[in-house]
């Protein structure tokens, strides 16, 4: 995430704090964009939520231009980005301001049982990933508060990377639900406004 795009979470989820409510991410990976969530959970007084199975996305498994051959645990050869991402919250000395869940995202959302001010939506980026997430935590969303999408990308030439989040970012807006308050790169900043996915 380029520093411009993580200024521009830090903000929203400053502003998004002032609900009292819990700021989830999608898509932890090793902790980069969590350690500016807990910051702002912090300042805040709330608790920073982040959802990943830590097995990875589709352009970080082996073969792919995002592989990194050093979050893959040596005795199962799979991803494993958990460790790194404890170790990186623990150095941003934040761990006290962070739940961390470990499972699929539309598993946990369907489980979840209560409100949220903020949604950061970065995990998978096919269609049925983005969808799922945004299906799957957008109704959680409460009254006012902040869905954030990241990488999306409206030209075509970014289809694997970009189109996916950028569907779901138009479906937002569509919706009725949703009003674009802020951009910053390929971050989206979204307000509900309504009812609806």
């Amino acid at each position: 995430m380029p520093a411009d795009e993580g200024l521009a979470l830090y903000a929203a989820a400053v502003e998004a704090g002032g609900l009292g409510l819990p700021l989830l991410e999608v898509g932890t990976y090793c902790g980069r964009s969590t350690v500016l969530l807990a910051d702002a959970a912090r300042a805040r007084g709330v608790t920073a939520v982040t959802v990943d199975h830590h097995r990875g996305s589709e352009e970080q498994q082996p073969g792919w231009e995002y592989h990194d051959p050093e979050v893959v645990d040596p005795e199962l050869g799979v991803m494993d980005t958990l460790p790194t991402f404890r170790r990186t919250l623990h150095r941003a000395g934040l761990e006290e301001h962070v739940v961390a869940v470990v499972g699929r995202s539309p598993q946990v959302a369907a489980v979840w049982g209560g409100k949220v001010g903020l949604v950061f939506i970065d995990g998978g980026h096919t269609d049925e990933h983005a969808t799922a997430d945004y299906e799957g935590w957008a109704p959680h969303l409460a009254e006012g508060g902040l869905l954030l999408i990241h990488d999306v990308f409206p030209d075509p030439v970014d289809e694997f990377t970009g189109q996916a989040p950028y569907r779901v970012y138009l479906r937002a807006l569509a919706s009725g639900a949703f009003a674009e308050i802020s951009a910053q790169g390929s971050l989206r900043v979204l307000r509900r406004v309504g009812a609806g996915v």
